[in-house]
């Protein structure tokens, strides 16, 4: 009878155990478990943080999973040189991030004034639901000063894209030359003597929405002596997608101090126009034989490279299979022959027209046209050219055998 009690207590224990796992799946929370959160800090103003200023700092919250956070929060705890504002602003209630929804909260930090130039740390924790446990991320937070007596003018001289004109899915370099403008080593403002030398504490490109700039800030640490210069490079990124236009990407820039930041909109051209194969004649072969003739046009507003050519048909063998051409300049003309043969018994035959070329490093391959090749026949010159072969073998059958007979008699 104990026994039998025991079990009953154990079947009780688990059907319990069981409900409780039920209950605990079909809760609310259960949403918050398939999200997943992300948390960065996506500008600190102003940069490098200033010793002894405040630094506003913009921490961005994202969920990136398949379920809902119904009760999101973030806590930021700086380290030193950084403090808060004030200890009750520390945690932000965001509140419900759907999938893919983001959030950004601005907190507000005070440098201290002994800090030293370098980096410093702050921690951000975040968690989904209320009771789910912190999650910790740390971010470094450059600390230096904006303000030096220098009187150098950092200008952008130039800047080159390579390519000069990107295509739609295209990877490429924006170069910017930064010079210091002075003539002089030094310049005399109110009777006080200052020298021209200039900085570049930071440069920062930024992305428009569409072209994606995928290095980091640049932190100058040097000085730039008048007449000498600085050159920066960022890569940038063209979405597969993007129409062809003149985008507007801006370079902001730092100097010896805030009064000599500048900011430049730099034009980014984007044009999916590329290279033309147009036939220079009838596309038509006799006899199964010929020669097929196409003008090739580089109609991309910059120089294209390794330009390549290729006619593909299951039912005709071309001649170069592959057309080289190399490079050619933006609206250059040139004209190409392939040799064609064909056994097909068609009145035509389809033929696709491919062109691989580089833009800048980018390869790109597409098909330019499908075209119809009309096969036609010459009768009279088929059988005069077998009749002509015909003597033409007998001919030459009969020159041996006469040599021959000859060798014989001697």
């Amino acid at each position: 009878m104990k026994g039998k009690n025991n079990q009953f207590y154990k079947f009780k224990n688990l059907i319990i155990c069981i409900g409780l796992i039920l209950t605990l799946f079909s809760s609310p929370a259960a949403s918050s478990s398939a999200a997943t959160l992300k948390v960065d800090v996506i500008e600190y103003d102003p940069y490098p943080a200033e010793i002894g200023e405040y630094v506003d700092v913009y921490v961005k919250i994202e969920n990136t999973g398949h379920g809902r956070a119904d009760s999101v929060s973030i806590k930021l705890e700086p380290e030193y040189p950084f403090s808060l504002d004030s200890e009750k602003n520390a945690v932000e209630y965001i509140g419900i991030l759907s999938p893919e929804d983001a959030a950004v909260h601005e907190y507000r930090l005070f440098v201290d004034r002994d800090a030293k130039v370098g980096t410093g740390s702050i921690d951000i924790f975040y968690q989904a639901d209320n009771g789910d446990a912190w999650f910790k991320e740390s971010f470094d937070l450059r600390v230096g000063s904006n303000n030096f007596d220098s009187k150098g003018t950092v200008e952008l001289e130039s800047f080159i894209c390579e390519p000069s004109v990107f295509m739609p899915g295209d990877h490429g370099t924006i170069t910017f030359t930064l010079s210091n403008t002075a003539t002089s080593n030094y310049v005399t403002v109110d009777g006080k003597e200052y020298d021209t030398n200039a900085r570049v504490q930071s440069a920062t490109l930024k992305g428009d929405g569409d072209i994606e700039v995928k290095n980091d800030v640049y932190a100058g640490s040097g000085v730039i002596a008048p007449g000498d210069s600085v050159t920066l490079s960022y890569n940038v990124e063209i979405p597969d997608e993007l129409k062809d236009d003149t985008y507007h990407l801006e370079l902001l820039t730092v100097g010896n101090s805030h009064v000599y930041n500048s900011n430049w909109r730099i034009p980014v051209k984007v044009d999916s126009a590329s290279v033309k194969v147009i036939p220079s004649n009838p596309l038509s072969l006799v006899n199964g034989e010929g020669t097929l003739e196409f003008d090739v046009a580089n109609t991309h507003p910059n120089e294209l490279t390794s330009i390549g050519v290729t006619l593909k048909s299951d039912e005709v063998k071309f001649s170069p299979e592959t057309y080289f051409i190399g490079t050619m300049d933006s609206d250059e003309l040139f004209t190409i022959e392939v040799h064609a043969l064909t056994e097909s018994e068609n009145s035509t035959v389809p033929v696709q027209i491919e062109v691989e070329y580089r833009n800048g490093m980018n390869e790109h391959v597409i098909v330019v046209a499908d075209r119809d090749v009309d096969l036609l026949k010459d009768e009279e010159n088929s059988s005069t050219g077998a009749l002509i072969t015909g003597f033409g073998a007998v001919a030459l059958l009969s020159i041996p055998a006469v040599i021959m007979f000859r060798r014989k008699n001697r």
